[in-house]
């Protein structure tokens, strides 16, 4: 793991930046309260200029944590002690512990996922970059652990940006399920405020840019467990991009390579190893991101208006999913960004099966004169008899077959077997995609700009 990237998402996440969400929150409440006379204007305006971490005893905040097991009314206390009397009294009023904590949390959420979609438009953006270097790039597109027909590297890279660009919307739509403000009380009825209980939660929401929760029934979890899945799928790209690498870097295929850095030394016995390092991290990453996703849906399940247990299980899902996916987005950003092509082995590796690899670019050819089962049957029958290395080739053998003799001539057989020619639209879907995505990321930064 990268200890900065951990560490500048850890520090979202710390108790000293809770703390001080909490305490925003408190302010809020308490202005919003004021502004809807429930309580007094200078109470709350005290409130709010007192709300401020440094101005509080942390000492004495942990010391009755640790004497209270408590996670918020020590903070609770200190902030009314700070402000003083009568005002103090109208510190955290009508409020239960939860609407506190998880509108804090929320802010800091919406921070992670600010953070997260800058590094996954990030890793889109040289994804798009790998994407004009191999967009015509020929190598073998590979079925089942076998060649199957010929690709183009750029066309590989476009599957990934697809999957991601879809995983940069999920991040995007569940951001108004999120981000919501929730103040309804106890149990989430607004039973403390009453009718005026909406008005203060909208208000609250309001002062926060955020929405208010449409029922603020604590035991609603899924908005939080949707994150965590979104992020589990993200890390499931994330893997599949490492691992495909990590295999295209194996000997028996040499297609691509990691940078190698400075000094880097794969193995202290076997002084010629050039290991998957990066990917090797990345793919460790996404198996402790994936496995927050039964967590955090265990966390939806509640008992009654709300269980203490499964709130905690979704507090460590949610801290950890996003400090992981951050570190994830960061290393594979840098294995992507660096990432070494080999086209000479592409095309070595390409000749290996004699020309087997464009035996479905003979059938079609065949197949519009013969019909497509008999040209099937007719191509299938001279690829099993190629002996690589050995006897005559895919292409003697079909040149040899009158069935086939009778309709392609051999110079039109050795067309048709050149992988170049049986690519498809690879570089024409590779090239849409990565504009596509180009577009999707200018949207989105100049959106972030803007504050939206």
């Amino acid at each position: 793991m990268h200890t900065s990237s951990a560490t500048s998402m850890s520090l979202l996440f710390s108790t000293s930046a809770r703390r001080q969400r909490y305490l925003d929150i408190e302010a809020a409440l308490a202005l919003a309260q004021s502004d809807l006379g429930v309580i007094p204007q200078e109470a709350a305006e005290q409130i709010a200029s007192t709300a401020h971490l440094h101005l509080l005893d942390t000492a004495r905040i942990d010391a009755d944590e640790l004497r209270t097991a408590h996670p918020l009314m020590p903070l609770i206390s200190e902030l009314a002690r700070v402000v003083g009397e009568p005002a103090g009294g109208w510190v955290h009023w009508g409020a239960t512990t939860q609407n506190i904590q998880q509108t804090a949390d929320v802010l800091g959420l919406r921070r992670a996922l600010d953070q997260l979609t800058g590094q996954l438009c990030g890793l889109l953006g040289v994804l798009t970059d790998l994407t004009e270097r191999s967009a015509e790039m020929v190598m073998a597109g590979r079925t089942h652990g076998q060649q199957a027909v010929p690709i183009t590297f750029g066309f590989k890279v476009v599957v990934w940006t697809d999957a991601l660009l879809r995983h940069l919307e999920r991040v995007t739509q569940l951001r108004v399920r999120l981000l919501t403000a929730m103040m309804g009380g106890a149990v989430g009825n607004f039973a403390s405020l009453g009718e005026i209980g909406p008005a203060v939660q909208r208000e609250v929401a309001q002062r926060l840019a955020l929405t208010p929760m449409p029922l603020p029934a604590r035991s609603l979890a899924d908005p939080f467990a949707e994150l965590v899945c979104v992020l589990g799928l993200l890390a499931a790209t994330g893997a599949t991009i490492a691992s495909e690498i990590a295999r295209l870097m194996a000997t028996e295929f040499g297609e691509v390579s990691e940078a190698l850095g400075e000094g880097d030394i794969g193995s202290s016995t076997m002084p010629q190893k050039r290991n998957p390092k990066r990917s090797a991290a990345v793919i460790t990453l996404s198996a402790q991101i994936r496995s927050l996703v039964p967590l955090a849906l265990e966390a939806v399940i509640q008992s009654h208006e709300v269980e203490g247990a499964r709130t905690a299980m979704l507090d460590a899902a949610l801290e950890q999913g996003c400090v992981l996916s951050d570190d994830l987005l960061r290393t594979l950003t840098e294995v992507v960004q660096n990432l070494e092509l080999h086209p000479e082995r592409m095309a070595a590796n390409l000749r290996l099966s004699g020309g087997l690899i464009s035996a479905e670019a003979v059938m079609m050819a065949l197949g519009s004169k013969l019909g497509r089962q008999n040209a099937h049957e007719v191509v299938h029958h001279a690829a099993r008899e190629v002996t690589l290395g050995a006897g005559p080739t895919f292409l003697e053998l079909l040149a040899a077959d009158p069935r086939v003799r009778d309709q392609l001539s051999r110079d039109e057989l050795a067309q048709l077997l050149d992988p170049a020619a049986h690519t498809g639209l690879s570089a024409a879907l590779a090239r849409e995609t990565s504009g596509r995505a180009r577009e999707t990321v200018e949207r989105y930064r100049k959106q972030a700009e803007l504050g939206v």
